[in-house]
């Protein structure tokens, strides 16, 4: 199975800037977008539908933020969209899928970056996903989480770390939720097969940062360690044009 996660950074923008081309090529087996930025519902259905797939949605309430969906060549048993509290709910992170063996969890992870208040909703959906995920494994669940993570885990996931070291994103807070992950069992993919190299998967768009690869690793999956003798190959497609993010991908056996 090839996995694809990708922040596309607005819907519409996307299939404008050749989202369906990419998909009909890549063909992926399973597609969770992040920061879709639309319901569905307001659209036409020609507008929503990627041959080939089915796919499941979670909304934000304020318009045109947010929100993430999950395309499957096979269908899968949609499980939840959220966490079932409404303080994160609200805003269309979440959406988690029954993929046989495993849960799949797509999640667009709060960013930090706006104030104090915004921070700390951050750490505290950290927590409350890890919790989910923990009261799932507990009942036998092992779980793959993919998204936008939106913190840069150690100083090799940015181009300047010392520069940020105070900035949201790499806030040693951010960063020990991460290591929490980590500890509780599971493993961030890309790095665990590619210790030393250095890649990201978004760039500022207003400082030209692409072209300069001034950028950030934002963008993860992690599999739960009693999954990952089945982890084939990871891998961050920094050729894929399209939004200030790149797709990471997965390949399980």
């Amino acid at each position: 199975m090839r996995l694809y996660s990708w922040n596309i950074n607005g819907w519409r923008a996307a299939r404008r800037k050749g989202l369906g081309q990419w998909v009909a090529e890549t063909q992926p087996d399973v597609l969770c977008l992040q920061e879709c930025k639309v319901d569905p519902k307001t659209l036409p259905r020609e507008q929503v539908d990627l041959p080939g797939y089915t796919s499941d949605w979670a909304v934000a309430e304020r318009a045109g933020y947010s929100g993430v969906a999950t395309f499957f060549r096979k269908p899968r048993p949609l499980l939840a969209r959220g966490l079932g509290q409404e303080v994160w709910d609200r805003e269309g992170r979440v959406l988690v899928h029954d993929c046989g063996d495993f849960d799949l969890y797509n999640v667009y992870f709060p960013n930090g970056k706006k104030d104090a208040h915004r921070l700390q909703y951050k750490l505290d959906f950290y927590a409350a996903f890890l919790t989910r995920l923990q009261e799932r494994w507990a009942e036998g669940r092992p779980s793959i989480f993919c998204g936008d993570v939106n913190t840069a885990h150690q100083p090799i996931d940015l181009a300047r770390p010392r520069e940020n070291q105070k900035i949201s994103g790499f806030l040693p807070e951010e960063r020990a939720w991460l290591d929490r992950f980590a500890q509780a069992g599971w493993i961030d993919s890309f790095r665990r097969l590619h210790p030393q190299e250095v890649v990201y998967s978004w760039w500022s768009q207003r400082t030209g940062a692409r072209e300069r690869n001034v950028g950030w690793r934002l963008d993860y999956i992690w599999v739960h360690e009693s999954l990952w003798s089945r982890v084939q190959g990871a891998g961050i497609a920094t050729e894929v044009q399209g939004s200030d993010h790149c797709p990471v991908w997965l390949e399980l056996g």
